[in-house]
């Protein structure tokens, strides 16, 4: 089934020529479906870029997405047009009273900035404490991974003394649970950080339980057990020049770092890098969707008599 977005999302023009199959907004409300509402709070500066990664992963499921973009009120976004802003992403005050089947909360490239030091951090801890009420599952990405564990757990992130940068080895800890059903026994995924949040600090929480690490990047997915909240310290929607560009883009300013790890072939930058992560990225999405999106949300009938009103 469709990704459902506004009919002019730059986004939805890429996607169609990828073969995946979007819908607009009049199309929609002719299908007698109940879509799964998820709403994604892009605190990432290049949104355009994130708003494409982020579909692509939504859109390997067999449930109809219908999805929202949101913005902060507190934060001025200075790397995308007010324009694009305006159009496609909403306010959290005119949302505030919605529910939704699922909630997205990105990073950010704010990772060694104390979090009481951001901006909008106040606007941001009145959003996650929402969620607890308004959203069936939240997904916290990368920093917004780190963010979620702290306000909601009290569990401090720490920064590391080298970036940890490039595709790395994870291991599955858990079967059992539905997030992680279909994976292998190990599987690859990117890393794009500054610091970390501590296997032994989360270990401390009851309420939460590891999925997966790495030797090497740390801590990779948490849950906590109802799967209300989810927290994944990666990169699994990253496209296969997400990491080059970063790299080359960091090196043009002068900065001194070693190329991403696991990434070039023979760790060639002026090679095109491979992609080993895709496949597991989308098992991840399209198990949090059905497991703790879309199977954990009651069927709303007001919804649907509605849409039936429609096509009477």
């Amino acid at each position: 089934m469709p990704i459902k977005t506004q009919n002019d999302l730059p986004a939805k023009s890429i996607l169609e020529r990828e073969n995946i199959f979007v819908i607009d907004e009049h199309r929609a409300i002719h299908q007698d479906i109940r879509p799964i509402t998820i709403a994604i709070l892009n605190l990432m500066p290049l949104k355009e870029e994130t708003e494409l990664q982020l579909l692509r992963m939504l859109s390997n499921t067999p449930l109809q997405v219908d999805v929202s973009f949101l913005k902060l009120e507190s934060h001025e976004s200075t790397h995308t047009s007010f324009s694009h802003l305006n159009k496609f992403y909403e306010k959290f005050s005119d949302v505030q009273d919605k529910n939704y089947d699922g909630l997205i909360l990105t990073g950010a490239p704010i990772e060694l900035m104390e979090f009481e030091q951001v901006d909008y951090w106040e606007e941001l801890c009145k959003i996650m404490e929402w969620s607890k009420t308004h959203v069936t599952s939240t997904l916290h990405v990368c920093w917004g991974a780190q963010a979620g564990l702290y306000y909601h757990f009290g569990i401090k992130k720490h920064i590391l003394g080298q970036k940890c940068f490039g595709i790395f080895k994870h291991r599955v800890r858990n079967r059992k649970i539905p997030l992680v059903r279909g994976f292998d026994d190990y599987f690859m995924a990117p890393h794009s950080r500054h610091t970390v949040v501590r296997k032994e600090d989360i270990e401390k929480c009851d309420d939460l339980i590891i999925l997966a690490d790495s030797k090497e990047a740390g801590v990779f997915l948490v849950m906590k057990e109802d799967g209300r909240q989810i927290f994944m310290m990666g990169h699994p929607e990253y496209d296969r020049y997400t990491l080059d560009t970063e790299y080359k883009r960091d090196i043009s300013k002068g900065i001194e770092m070693d190329p991403p790890l696991n990434y070039y072939p023979d760790d060639d930058p002026s090679q095109k890098p491979e992609l080993s992560w895709r496949s597991h990225a989308s098992i991840f999405y399209t198990n949090w969707l059905n497991y703790y999106v879309y199977q954990a949300t009651p069927y709303d009938f007001s919804y649907n008599q509605c849409n039936t009103d429609k096509l009477v």
